[in-house]
């Protein structure tokens, strides 16, 4: 994606409150106590999702098109199958910035996959074909490793996945791994700016959803959700689309312990998968991206460079991200 930050200096809102109350018995009955339901939510582990991003990196930059990717895609794939999934590889063709042809590959593991009840968790698993903030101008047209921007994602949720299949949840829930999102147009090259040339992948699967009249309640995107000391904003496209959904995420991180990773604030607005999904499908989604907001980018100093490798990523960061969202996803099937 071109995680092309708009910020304002403004944002005020209003919340209305109403309350309403009705008679004796009514009331009574409003304020018996309710019943407290213990929820056994399986640890998160995070050495495990930190092999997982070892295992994506060692194939090389996952660029469509490329050996390399075609080979990630069978592992994530067979990944996936063996933690008890049913997957399914959408294959389709989309144009890059420069019209290049791209064959993509979506792959969506589905857990539970009878259960009417369900939820949707996204990352995208192609690298950036470009080093384009890379110090050395030389260097720029070569592809990045993706540790973080890709990998990290993609891990937290196999890990969920692997957690899923030891523990299942009373929710049917959807892995969907996106491609080509970080195809777009290139900032070292006189180009003008294109938003649609980013997230491809999102773009595709949103109008060929993988199962007609696919409606899951609603969708979580990770999208670098590993590097060292990440903080993840409140993103306003997501406040926009699912703001009860984004006060859910970050409440829970902070009941969790991980409210320095979660700060109760917003970021900017940016664009990614999730917002493809939401305005093409209405499925409300929402973004947990990490955002740094003392970088000239919005982004770690590694992005979109070579020194997105396996250094900028810290297992403890994807435990943070991990363990809320296993949170939410078990206690929304009680």
């Amino acid at each position: 994606m071109n995680k092309y930050l708009a910020f304002s200096l403004l944002f005020a809102g209003a919340f209305i409150f109403l309350t309403s109350c009705g008679d004796k018995k009514q009331a009574e009955k409003a304020v018996e106590k309710p019943q407290t339901i213990t929820v056994n939510v399986p640890s998160f582990n995070a050495d495990s999702a930190y092999q997982f991003v070892k295992d994506q990196l060692a194939f090389g930059p996952r660029v469509p098109n490329s050996a390399e990717h075609a080979k990630c895609a069978a592992y994530l794939e067979n990944k996936m199958k063996s933690f008890g999934a049913e997957v399914i590889v959408q294959q389709g063709k989309v144009k890059a910035f420069d019209g290049t042809v791209l064959n993509i590959k979506n792959i969506i593991a589905q857990f539970d996959v009878n259960n009417p009840n369900r939820i949707v968790l996204f990352a995208h698993w192609d690298t950036r074909p470009f080093a384009d903030h890379c110090e050395d101008p030389s260097r720029r047209d070569e592809p990045i490793n993706g540790a973080n921007d890709g990998a990290s994602g993609v891990a937290v949720l196999m890990e969920i996945g692997r957690q899923l299949q030891l523990q299942p949840s009373k929710l049917g829930v959807d892995i969907i791994f996106f491609d080509a999102e970080d195809m777009g147009t290139p900032d070292h090259r006189n180009l003008p700016y294109d938003a649609d040339t980013w997230c491809l992948g999102s773009q595709y699967w949103s109008k060929n959803l993988h199962k007609p009249g696919y409606n899951p309640h609603y969708g979580i995107l990770l999208d670098m959700v590993g590097a060292k000391e990440a903080t993840f904003f409140k993103e306003r496209y997501s406040i926009s689309y699912a703001p009860w959904l984004v006060e859910k995420v970050w409440n829970i991180a902070h009941e969790l312990g991980f409210g320095l990773y979660f700060p109760m604030e917003q970021g900017g607005l940016i664009t990614d998968d999730h917002v493809y999904v939401n305005r093409i499908t209405g499925i409300p989604t929402i973004d947990i991206i990490q955002h740094d907001p003392t970088s000239n980018t919005g982004f770690g100093s590694y992005w979109h460079t070579h020194n997105d490798n396996l250094d900028a990523v810290d297992p403890y960061t994807m435990l943070a991200v991990g363990k809320t969202v296993m949170t939410v996803i078990y206690r929304e099937g009680n």
